[in-house]
């Protein structure tokens, strides 16, 4: 089994990237689906955060009010390092258990196992990875999209980049890169390219 890192700042369009290496047949571990799931009502992980930040992080039906906790810890970043130590290790102990779960059920040797993690560069995670690949856009154009397809000021663009890793850095851990600047038609072809690699690096034949 290939064990791949995939990151990417917002804006990005590491979604993008995501699906189409899905459709080309990875198997997709998804790191924001794993972030829900180990904060649902009755979970340790909620029960944590509610002791560390208090109830009012806490919806009326008992659920995690995000909205709230994200303006708690969003400016504060001895807080986002609290909130990250309780739930990173859940996250990263409930991907594992569905890789698992996912490689038991594929129909084929070797799967191609794609974690998406938003936060892979700030978390230093690479080491337990075969390679990771980093979605890179120019910092002006992720601000664009951002205004555009989120509805966000150029302002709160800029503060939602500054909270995550700096361009430099995800390069840094990167060892495949998929520029995201040109067309749909454009990305189609480098992930293609991509899929190519990844299954020599997985000793399967294309097909």
């Amino acid at each position: 089994m290939l064990r791949v890192g995939l990151t990417g700042g917002i804006g990005s369009g590491k979604s993008e990237v995501a699906r189409r290496l899905v459709a080309h047949g990875a198997v997709l571990i998804d790191a924001d689906v794993a972030a829900r799931e180990v904060v649902v009502p009755g979970s340790r992980g909620l029960r944590r955060i509610v002791a560390a930040f208090g109830e009012e992080v806490l919806s009326p039906d008992g659920s995690l009010d995000r909205a709230r906790l994200g303006e708690i810890v969003f400016g504060d970043p001895e807080l986002r390092a609290k909130l990250n130590a309780i739930v990173h290790p859940l996250v990263r102990e409930w991907m594992d258990a569905a890789e698992r779960t996912a490689v038991q059920a594929a129909d084929r040797r070797g799967p191609i196992a794609v974690h998406d993690v938003p936060l892979l560069a700030e978390s230093r995670r690479k080491s337990g990875f075969d390679l990771v690949i980093v979605v890179d856009v120019p910092p002006e154009l992720q601000v664009q999209r951002l205004v555009s397809q989120r509805g966000l000021t150029p302002d709160q663009a800029r503060a939602r980049m500054n909270a995550q890793a700096s361009r430099e850095q995800r390069l840094e851990v990167a060892d495949v890169v998929i520029s995201n600047s040109g067309s749909l038609d454009d990305l189609d072809h480098r992930v293609a390219e991509v899929w190519a690699d990844l299954q020599r690096r997985a000793g399967l034949s294309p097909p």
